[in-house]
């Protein structure tokens, strides 16, 4: 693979739920400890250099109107009330002053939120990704911000997915059709 590089000043850190209520489910292949502290380290470095943090967590409404309910196979998420800091980010990330907590409602975060805007208005062009799970928030994300033209860096092992299968057929087959998939270290060379 071709060294990336990362303009700082028009590129953002995504990060896709990484938050109390999630990270208690088993991911795999990447644990849920691992896949914090790397995007932990991407937020550090980011911050460093000026460039733009968003934070993104899902949670229903209060009076739960916006979940989605159609019939499934397997729920997409859990059901009932969620405990009291499902939706409060994990504490390695944040969130710092110049951050940007954007909260969603659906899988992907650019839907019904103020992402694309805020981003837009930033003048950036490219949105390195992270987050869990790789196949659901991730990649819904990453659809939608393909379909917006924008360039994507995908964190692979900032990421995980509910099990090892999904997260590479997403990683294999999909991110590499949108963007660019990299590793921690490799992303945190780039913005150096």
């Amino acid at each position: 693979m071709q060294p990336i590089e990362i303009d700082p000043s028009t590129t953002a850190l995504v990060v896709i739920d990484l938050q109390k209520g999630i990270i208690s489910f088993p991911a795999a292949p990447h644990a849920t400890a691992s896949v914090v502290a790397n995007a932990a380290s991407l937020a550090r470095a980011f911050r460093a250099k000026g460039s733009s943090v968003f934070l993104v967590r899902v949670t229903p409404s209060s009076d739960k109107k916006d979940a989605l309910t159609p019939e499934t196979d397997s729920a997409p998420m859990p059901r009932g009330n969620m405990p009291a800091e499902w939706a409060d980010i994990v504490p390695e990330l944040g969130p710092e002053p110049n951050d940007f907590v954007i909260t969603k409602r659906q899988w992907g975060a650019f839907y019904g939120t103020e992402l694309d805007l805020q981003l837009r208005r930033r003048g950036i062009r490219t949105i390195v990704l992270c987050g869990i799970a790789t196949a659901i928030g991730v990649e819904s994300t990453a659809r939608a911000a393909y379909e917006l033209g924008y360039n994507q860096v995908f964190v692979e092992d900032a990421m995980s997915s509910r099990s090892a299968e999904e997260h590479a057929a997403s990683v294999g087959a999909i991110f590499p059709r949108m963007g660019r998939v990299r590793s921690t270290a490799e992303v945190l060379s780039a913005i150096k």
